[in-house]
């Protein structure tokens, strides 16, 4: 679609054009469901290599892609950079906080950069070092449409268009499943009715990239997902060489780039292969460790060094009489000996089917698991695989404790909540401890996802969790090794989980027709191998996965096998866990706070609170503890945190009777608040005080109240009356002997005494005004 039409469409949507300005190449895909998708190029940002707009919906990213055409000096890996943002503006809002600028990226700007760096990074070829930056930026935010997809369409729009070496274009599609029936980019209700929620990314002939979450979904389910979704991605990458053609009819050819790449020289490979393969091979069939493996691999790097470039300073000497300096650098050198090492390795695993420790393909390194290690901590959990080892530690609070999310596509505060953290001694390093890296904040995400479809419902667990995920050694599958070990800590600290969940890793080899699936990979597999799938879940389904893909056309038959292999694994792994904890204990630790809820009807919400938060004050500082109040489906959720049930049970005694209300004929026992001259003021429930008046206390005349009670006495009383403003009025009389006939006519004769003397009657029958202690107020004053 050219620019004519583009501005027809403007218009009629209600925009305000400049004919002169508008100059756009636009391409529309129906995508089905009654959802489009529509790249715009050659409008906005025509400097960057390449600029694209897409938009679904009211969501509009505007996506650009810039390749360096040289190379720095010394460059030894692709420095590709993909930053997506998201701006408040976009959706008319402000940002939270004391700030009004956007600051350091969320985690969801975060892992958005990352579902789009893992899609094209392999895309480009082996040895390319030209530096190529993606960036993402959302220019409107429709809140039913979300900009992740989007964003990742309009970065391989923008790399199609600079004419760089990008083996693109791909495609980034949402799939969801509500009710039973797939949908593709499903919007924010649907995707909260659903229990599917997967992006899938690929090219036109291949599927590259897979991570989501599900509600313990099937293999097959799995399968039918990954074929339904890349569907769509056919459709959308047309759609971007469709683009290419368009804008290259009206601007003219792209021209491919020139450039190069840094690989090892195939004769040099070969003469490395000849020395180092056997000495390579000799080393991988010794006892498996790690320190070891890399140990004695290190040797023969150096050996084979020196002995290359001896052979070459020998030749030269030979050739002229002279020495000179070799013709082959170290760095060539290692590039090569890196190539045939990870070439044996393939061939072993692919020819004998023995992995570099011995194992089997489908084996899982031996597990050792602990809980309770840590005393004073809600819940901990100890999960080694081999060698890799995670500490989980997690811990209870209150609704104060939710993380706050203020972005632009979710406010929703999160009540569960992991941190993943890989400290550089978990793999012997030594460096500088920084925050949480793309990579932690990545992995923590994927399994905080792999957790949540299993935790109880906010009603039947009012917690805060937030899990701590500590690598203390790794050698491949360290997320995974969170999933387990956090999945443990929870039920350690009396979290009622549905059910245990655990994770692994797979990995996949694969040579012509032979291939290799591996389970529970190592550091060094995930290296050298064609495929990272992670998988999570519980023993009747997936909960969680996350795939990078580095091959073209893997067939669904490898798949399922992959899928299936991973299951067998994943129950393995369950088996071990059982063995330490199988289900949730049923207390919480000593140390954990206790919650209670109380639902109350939404009414009281403002009384309970209080005039300025009065009343709740008051109530957590008599009671010790806190208190917080959330209205949500017409009722108000009250929620108790307490260190001991006393305090609790304290403080749920007074905001019941806050909130009752009291009916005629019901009986108590009130508190003498206050002594009055005509009667008492007695609180019968937590805020709920009354008159009992001075003829109410005895069934006769009493003369002073304070001759039958005193303040602090407990009285039994029953209520007798509401009035229209609400106060209160009790009779003591229900609950006190019958008079005989001669006290009867003591009372009589009392009362009239009384009268006589000019003493009002204080039960309301006589004129309280005619003198005694409540005589008229001139003689008082």
């Amino acid at each position: 679609m050219r620019g004519e039409e583009s501005e027809a469409e403007f218009e009629s949507e209600g925009g305000t054009v400049n004919p002169n300005a508008m100059n756009a190449i636009t391409q529309t895909v129906d995508i089905g469901q009654g959802k489009s998708i529509t790249f715009e190029t050659g409008k906005l940002a025509k400097q960057a290599g390449g600029s694209v707009v897409v938009r679904q919906g009211d969501t509009m990213v505007l996506c650009t892609a810039v390749i360096d055409h040289s190379v720095r000096e010394g460059q030894n890996f692709f420095p590709l950079t993909v930053d997506y943002r998201e701006r408040f503006s976009a959706g008319g809002k402000f940002p939270g906080g004391f700030l009004k600028r956007e600051g350091r990226p969320t985690d969801k700007e975060t892992l958005t950069s990352r579902l789009i760096d893992r899609t094209i990074r392999p895309l480009f070829p082996d040895g390319f070092r030209n530096e190529v930056q993606a960036l993402c930026f959302v220019l409107s935010a429709d809140p039913e449409v979300d900009a992740d997809v989007v964003a990742g369409l309009g970065a391989s729009a923008a790399l199609n268009l600079t004419g760089g070496p990008f083996d693109g274009p791909t495609a980034h599609v949402r799939v969801g499943r509500v009710n039973g029936e797939w949908v593709i980019n499903p919007t924010k209700e649907e995707r909260d009715n659903g229990d599917f929620d997967l992006v899938v990314a690929g090219k036109e002939d291949a599927i590259v990239m897979v991570e989501g979450e599900m509600n313990e979904a099937s293999e097959d389910d799995m399968l039918a997902a990954l074929d339904f979704g890349h569907e769509v991605i056919k459709q959308l990458c047309r759609a971007q060489n469709e683009l290419k053609r368009a804008y290259e009819a009206e601007r003219g050819a792209i021209e491919p780039m020139e450039y190069e790449t840094v690989m090892a020289d195939d004769d040099l490979v070969e003469q490395v292969r000849g020395i180092a393969s056997e000495r390579i091979e000799a080393h991988l069939r010794q006892p498996y460790d790690k320190k070891s493996l890399y140990g004695g691999l290190s040797e023969i790097k150096k050996a084979v060094v020196a002995e290359i470039q001896d052979s070459f300073v020998g030749d030269a000497l030979e050739a002229i009489g002279v020495e000179t300096k070799p013709s082959v650098s170290d760095s060539d050198i290692k590039n090569a000996f890196s190539t045939v090492e990870s070439d044996v390795m393939r061939e072993m695993i692919l020819g004998e089917g023995r992995r570099i420790d011995g194992r089997r393909l489908d084996e899982v390194r031996d597990i050792w698991t602990e809980v309770d290690y840590l005393p004073r901590v809600h819940g901990s959990a100890i999960f080694t695989r081999g060698e890799t080892q995670v500490l989980a530690q997690m811990t209870l609070g209150s609704g104060r404790d939710v993380q706050g999310v203020d972005q632009l596509f979710d406010q929703t505060d999160k009540r569960f909540y992991l941190h993943y953290n890989f400290p550089p001694f978990s793999v012997g390093e030594a460096r500088f401890l920084r925050g949480p890296g793309r990579r932690e904040i990545g992995h923590g995400m994927l399994a905080e996802r792999a957790l949540a479809p299993m935790l109880p419902s906010e009603d039947e667990f009012p917690y805060t969790i937030r899990l701590i995920c500590d690598v203390l050694e790794s050698n491949g599958s360290s997320s995974m090794g969170s999933v387990c070990s956090g999945s443990m800590a929870m039920m350690a600290g009396g979290v009622p989980l549905k059910k245990p969940v655990a994770g692994i890793a797979m990995g996949m080899i694969k040579s012509g027709d032979r291939i290799a699936i591996l389970s529970d990979i190592l550091g060094t597999e995930d290296h050298l191998g064609d495929m990272d799938f992670k998988l999570t879940g519980t023993r009747d389904g997936i909960t969680a996965c996350q795939m990078d893909i580095k091959i073209d056309g893997l067939a669904s038959e490898t798949m399922k096998k992959a899928l299936d292999q991973a299951r067998e694994g994943r129950l393995h792994i369950l088996d071990e866990m059982e063995k330490t904890i199988g289900e949730a204990r049923g207390q919480l630790a000593a140390s954990a706070p206790r919650l209670f809820q109380l639902v109350i009807d939404s009414d009281f919400i403002g009384a309970l609170i209080g005039p300025g938060g009065k009343n709740i004050k008051a109530l957590q500082a008599d009671t010790n503890t806190k208190v917080d109040i959330d209205e949500r489906d017409g009722k108000g959720y009250v929620t108790i945190a307490a260190e001991n049930q006393a305090d609790a049970d304290a403080a749920i005694d007074i905001v019941r009777g806050m909130v009752t209300v009291p009916e005629v004929g019901e009986e108590y026992e009130g508190t003498v608040r206050k002594m009055l001259g005509f009667g008492a003021i007695l609180e019968v429930l937590p805020g709920k005080e009354g008159m009992l008046h001075v003829s109410e206390m005895a069934h006769g005349y009493v003369e002073n109240p304070e001759d039958v009670m005193q303040v602090g006495d407990k009285v039994k009383v029953q209520l007798i009356e509401v009035r229209d403003d609400g106060k209160l009025r009790f009779s003591r009389k229900p609950f006190l002997p019958e008079p005989t006939e001669e006290e009867k006519a003591a009372m009589r004769e009392r009362r009239e005494k009384s009268r006589s003397n000019g003493g009002g009657d204080r039960r309301g029958g006589g004129d309280r005004r005619a003198g005694g202690r409540g005589g008229n107020r001139g003689g008082r004053r």
